[in-house]
C-alpha cells in the first residue's frame, strides 16, 4: 500500500487501542477491505473514518456494500401486503424465540445497532460505541431526539432498564442465549442521560453484535414497561406504529409521522400469517400479498424459474439446521457413534436435492463459510460409509440400533430429516422421525419442558447471525444455570476444552487470532460431533415485480419502511 502516514496518524487520534490495532492490521495488509469495514464497525470506528483510513492507505474511498433489497422505481404511499410464518406464541420481547415473532418485534421496535445484509454493523438507537483496551467494557452513546410511540423521549434509562431486564438470569429471557456468560444485570450502567456502559463478565470482541438486530429480542423498551403487555401496544421507536394485531391471523401498521429518522415510504403495511410455506407462495403468485418474507427452494421452485415475474433477494448466510445427538444418552455417549451418523451424509447431494445449490457445505461446526473468522484450512468432512461402519463396530454397535429424531416442521426440515433417516440405514441404524409444529416442538424452551432440548436426536432451525458467538455458546457450552451458559444445549454436550476454546474465541477482538482459535474449535467438534451442521443455506425472499425496496435480513427480519409499489 502507498500509505499517507501523516494523514493516518491524524486519523488515529481519538481512536482506542483496539480500534488502532484494527487500523494497523489493515495498513499491514492483513485485513481485506471488506474485513476492515466489518471489524472497524464492530469496534466503533465511524464510517467516515473507515473511508478516510482506506484512502490514506492508498485505495479509493469506499462505503459499505450496497444492499440486496428489491430496488427499483415505484410510488410511495402504498399499502404493502406481506406474508410471514405465524408467530409461535404471544409476541413478548422477553420470550420470542421464533421467526414470526422476531419479525413482529422488528416492525415497531428498534435496536441499539443494526446488522445489515453484509454482516456490517450500522448505528441505530446508538450513534457510536467503543471498547476499553480489554474489550470488557463497551460504552454506547444513545441517539437524542428519539421518541417512543407514546411520546415519551428515549433516554439512557430506557436502555439500562431493557438490558437489565433481558440479562436477568432468573427471568425467562430468550436473549440469555446470547448474554449468558457475557453480561449480567449489574454490568449495565448509566453514565449520563445519553451514555450507557456495559461492563462485561468477560472480554468480548464481538459484543456490539449482541446489541444488534441479530439479537432480535433486544428492542428498546420504555423504562419500567411490562413486556408481557407488549402485544397489546407494540410500543417502540420505529417507523411504523401498530394499527391492529390478531394472534394467528395477522397484523397491520401505519406510518409513524413522528419518526426520528427518514419517514416510512408506505402509508401502511398489512401482514398475513401462514402456518406453512405453500399457501404463502400461492398468496404471492395469486396477488394477495406483495412480499413473501422467506421461502425455501423446495416448494418454491416456480419463484426461481427463469423469467418468473418476481423480485428475488438471495442472501448468503449462516442460517442452518442443527442435528443434535444427546451426549448423555446411550448410544450417543460414544463420539464414534456420533461421527458414524455424520459420515453417512452425502452433503453435496443434500444441497442439490433441497436447495438446488443455494447453500454452502457445513463441516459440523458453527463456523459458516460466510464468517470472516472461519478457518478454511480444516478438511471438509465427506460421506464415508466404510469408515462409519468401522466406527460403529468399534463402539459395539455393529448391528446398529433404533432411536427417535424429533424436529420442527419448518420449511425443508422434514425432508432433511427423512434424508438423515435413510442415510442411517446404510450402517444399520433405524431412526424414527417425528415433526411437530414449532409451538409444540419448542414447548417452554427449557430443559425438561421441550422436545427441542430433551429429545435423543433433535433437528432444529437456527437463524442467521453475523458472528458465531451465539452458535458457539448457547448450544455447545456446558450447561450451567449459574453461569448462564448452554441454554440451548440440546446435545447436552459437556467438554472443558471446548468451553475454554470458545471463551477464548469470544474474548478476542483480533480477526487473525479468531481464525486460529476457530481452527482448533472446528477440529475438536469434528472429533466430538455433538451436532451435525450439514449445510448453511441462502436466505430467500420474494416480492411481486412491481414492488421494490423490501429489505430482508438473513435472520428473518423483513423491513418494509423503504418499500414502494408501482
Amino acid at each position: 500500500m502507498d500509505i499517507d502516514h501523516g494523514r493516518l496518524s491524524r486519523l488515529r487520534q481519538g481512536q482506542g487501542e483496539i480500534a488502532n490495532h484494527v487500523i494497523d492490521e489493515y495498513a499491514a495488509g492483513r485485513l481485506s477491505r471488506r474485513d476492515f469495514l466489518r471489524r472497524g464497525a464492530v469496534v466503533g470506528i465511524s464510517l467516515p473514518v473507515l473511508g478516510a483510513v482506506i484512502s490514506a492507505c492508498g485505495s479509493s474511498t469506499t462505503t459499505t456494500p450496497s444492499s440486496s433489497s428489491t430496488s427499483g422505481a415505484g410510488a410511495a404511499g402504498a399499502t404493502i401486503k406481506a406474508g410471514i410464518i405465524v408467530p409461535a406464541a404471544a409476541v413478548n420481547p422477553i420470550t420470542v424465540a421464533d421467526q414470526g415473532g422476531l419479525d413482529m418485534l422488528g416492525q415497531t421496535g428498534e435496536y441499539l445497532t443494526f446488522s445489515d445484509q453484509h454482516l456490517t454493523l450500522q448505528p441505530a438507537l446508538a450513534t457510536s460505541w467503543s471498547p476499553n483496551s480489554k474489550a470488557d467494557v463497551w460504552t454506547f452513546k444513545i441517539r437524542q431526539g428519539v421518541k417512543f410511540h407514546n411520546g415519551q423521549p428515549l433516554t439512557a434509562d430506557d436502555v439500562v432498564y431493557t438490558y437489565k431486564l433481558q440479562t436477568n438470569p432468573k427471568g425467562a429471557s430468550n436473549a440469555l442465549s446470547a448474554f449468558g456468560g457475557a453480561l449480567a444485570p449489574d454490568g449495565v450502567k448509566k453514565v449520563d442521560d445519553s451514555t450507557v456502559a456495559f461492563h462485561l463478565t468477560a472480554p468480548n470482541g464481538n459484543f456490539p453484535y449482541l446489541t444488534s438486530s441479530d439479537n432480535y429480542n433486544m428492542i428498546i423498551l420504555p423504562n419500567h414497561y411490562d413486556p408481557a403487555k407488549w402485544q397489546s401496544s407494540f410500543i417502540g421507536t420505529g417507523p411504523f406504529v401498530l394499527k391492529s394485531y390478531t394472534p394467528k391471523v395477522g397484523a397491520s401498521f401505519t406510518r409513524n409521522a413522528q419518526y426520528w429518522g427518514t419517514k416510512a415510504l408506505p402509508a401502511a403495511t398489512e401482514f398475513t400469517f401462514y402456518a406453512t410455506q405453500t399457501p404463502m407462495i400461492l398468496a404471492l403468485t395469486g396477488g394477495s400479498i406483495d412480499v413473501l418474507g422467506q421461502f425455501a427452494v423446495t416448494g418454491g421452485e416456480q419463484l426461481l424459474a427463469p423469467g418468473a415475474p418476481y423480485n428475488i433477494v438471495n442472501l448468503k448466510s449462516s442460517a442452518h439446521r442443527q442435528l443434535s445427538m444427546r451426549c448423555d444418552q446411550a448410544p450417543f455417549t460414544d463420539p464414534r457413534v456420533r461421527q458414524a451418523i455424520a459420515l453417512t451424509l452425502d452433503r453435496p447431494a443434500i444441497i442439490t436435492a433441497l436447495f438446488k445449490g443455494q447453500a454452502a457445505l457445513g463441516n459440523d461446526s458453527p463456523f459458516a463459510p460466510v464468517f470472516p473468522s472461519t478457518n478454511h484450512t480444516v478438511a471438509q468432512r465427506a460421506q464415508n460409509i466404510a469408515k462409519a461402519k468401522s466406527l460403529m463396530s468399534a463402539a459395539g454397535h455393529a448391528n446398529g440400533f433404533s432411536t427417535q429424531l424429533i424436529g420442527n416442521d419448518t420449511l425443508e426440515i422434514p425432508s432433511y430429516g427423512q434424508i438423515v433417516a435413510q442415510a442411517a440405514k446404510s450402517i444399520g441404524v433405524t431412526i424414527h422421525t417425528k415433526f411437530e409444529p414449532s409451538g409444540t416442538y419448542y414447548g417452554k424452551a427449557t430443559f425438561g419442558n421441550s422436545d427441542w432440548l430433551d429429545a435423543t436426536m433433535s433437528l432444529v432451525d437456527y437463524g442467521h447471525r453475523s458472528v458465531p458467538n451465539v452458535f458457539l455458546t448457547a448450544p455447545l457450552q456446558t450447561i450451567n444455570a449459574k453461569k448462564g451458559t448452554g441454554s440451548w444445549n440440546a446435545a447436552h454436550f459437556s467438554n472443558s476444552q471446548y468451553d475454554k476454546l470458545s471463551a477464548q474465541y469470544v474474548a478476542t477482538a483480533d480477526l487473525t487470532t479468531q481464525r486460529t482459535i476457530a481452527g482448533q474449535i472446528e477440529t475438536l467438534l469434528l472429533n466430538e460431533t455433538p451436532i451435525i451442521f450439514a449445510y448453511f443455506y441462502n436466505y430467500l425472499s420474494a416480492s411481486a415485480k412491481n414492488v421494490h425496496g423490501s429489505y430482508p435480513t438473513a435472520i428473518g427480519h423483513i423491513f418494509l419502511n423503504k418499500t414502494t409499489k408501482g
